[in-house]
């Protein structure tokens, strides 16, 4: 009985993507931290509980909604087809009503232990994710600009919890959010190309197998999160060790780009593929250590 549940607790773990879910929830905490900060009352409130549960809930429905939608095209990837429905292992329908029980209680959840704002937000964040960004995949790799709207909610999510507006700060942090998106997805979609072709979604890889369009994307973007992300230092939500941090990072994520475009081989090179995955670690490490770094450094 005992396995059983555990068995189930891995299920639903999976069922809402609890790792990403927990990168979600990471970032909104950001942005509560620079608007508690803005509005002058600690970070540590109750406030904080109330947000980051709000944004985990619906980050977690929205996950099992998309797994609902997309159970018979995960089915034929094989990085996808052991997770709970498509496997089998739990039907259409309870995934789809858990994942509608979580995103329609997450965001009534932060309309009344927030604001109303957050919670028209977050509900709106899911409905662009499952209504645009999901179907577009298997129609045009214009998904991936797209699904990075949604992508880079969280942190205004976390912003206007505390603060109950936008302002200049949320957008310079949704830019940073927005920018980081395409090395990290287009270094995903190179690394599972040909699984993605199995299950027809289009991302640039699997449509352009040459690789370069993704290349040049992947640099242009990488470069301009340099500009980017030392934009919260004018603003003066960070100071100069933050400065100097960022254009670190920023170097080292631009010089792992430049590993995937030289030499440059089409995206079906099975070489291309540690290049790729070289690529997808430093976007991985580098999101949560700016974000830390502009958290520590705060008004130095």
């Amino acid at each position: 009985m005992f396995r059983n549940f555990v068995c189930l607790l891995r299920d639903y773990a999976e069922l809402t993507k609890a790792r990403i879910t927990t990168l979600i929830v990471l970032t909104a905490w950001c942005g509560y931290f620079f608007g508690a900060r803005r509005l002058g009352v600690p970070w540590w409130s109750l406030g904080l509980f109330h947000a980051l549960l709000g944004v985990a809930l619906v980050s977690s429905g929205t996950a099992a909604l998309n797994e609902a939608l997309e159970s018979s095209v995960d089915a034929r990837m094989r990085r996808t087809a052991s997770r709970p429905v498509p496997s089998g292992r739990m039907s259409r329908t309870r995934a789809a009503l858990v994942g509608l029980a979580l995103t329609l209680g997450g965001s009534a959840y932060l309309a009344v232990y927030a604001n109303l704002l957050t919670g028209l937000l977050v509900f709106l964040t899911a409905l662009v994710y499952l209504v645009a960004y999901t179907p577009l995949k298997q129609v045009s790799p214009v998904c991936t600009l797209v699904g990075a709207f949604p992508g880079a909610m969280p942190v205004v999510l976390g912003w206007t919890a505390v603060r109950g507006k936008l302002e200049v700060e949320t957008l310079i942090l949704f830019a940073i959010m927005f920018v980081w998106q395409f090395p990290h997805f287009l270094s995903i979609a190179w690394l599972y190309r040909e699984d993605y072709a199995k299950g027809d979604i289009r991302m640039l890889p699997v449509v352009q197998s040459d690789g370069k369009s993704t290349v040049w994307r992947i640099l242009a973007y990488s470069g301009a999160l340099i500009p980017v992300s030392v934009m919260p230092v004018a603003l003066g939500m960070a100071g100069r060790v933050y400065l100097a941090g960022a254009i670190l990072m920023g170097a080292a994520l631009f010089r792992a780009s430049l590993g995937i475009a030289y030499p440059q081989l089409p995206a079906t090179a099975p070489a291309s593929k540690p290049k790729a995955r070289r690529l997808l670690r430093a976007t991985i490490i580098y999101l949560p250590a700016l974000f830390a770094l502009m958290m520590a450094n705060s008004g130095s």
